[in-house]
């Protein structure tokens, strides 16, 4: 079992940046592939950033490319997403999320583990 706590949402200004970061718990983060979602109200959930367990390589949706940055630190057990020039479209409950080993994937169902979530609201 691994247990991820999302914290850093919070409402910025169009423009501005934001750091999330999920914290693990459980069983070795380090074998653990990460990932970052995101669901807007009335929307379905939808992949903004992996990373993965072994070579740490990064995807990251079209939508954030150049804006967002994942990364993960295996001694704090903690994997980020640094978020800037931030747009209204950002705006989303952010989640984190965990596979063991394996590539990063865009389907959240493929995913086995889930923090509760973090609210980003983005101002214009």
């Amino acid at each position: 079992q691994v247990q991820l706590v999302e914290a850093g949402g919070g409402l910025v200004q169009a423009g501005g940046s934001l750091r999330l970061s999920c914290a693990a718990s459980g069983r070795s983060f380090s074998v653990y592939t990460m990932g970052w979602f995101r669901q807007p109200p009335g929307k379905v959930r939808e992949f903004v950033a992996g990373i993965t367990w072994s070579t740490s390589s990064t995807y990251y949706a079209d939508s954030v490319k150049g804006r967002f940055t994942i990364s993960r630190d295996n001694a704090k057990n903690t994997v980020y997403l640094q978020m800037n020039s931030l747009k209204p479209e950002d705006a989303a409950v952010y989640y984190c999320a965990a596979k063991p080993r394996g590539n990063v994937v865009t389907t959240p169902s493929l995913y086995n583990y889930w923090g509760q979530g973090t609210q980003v609201t983005v101002a214009s």
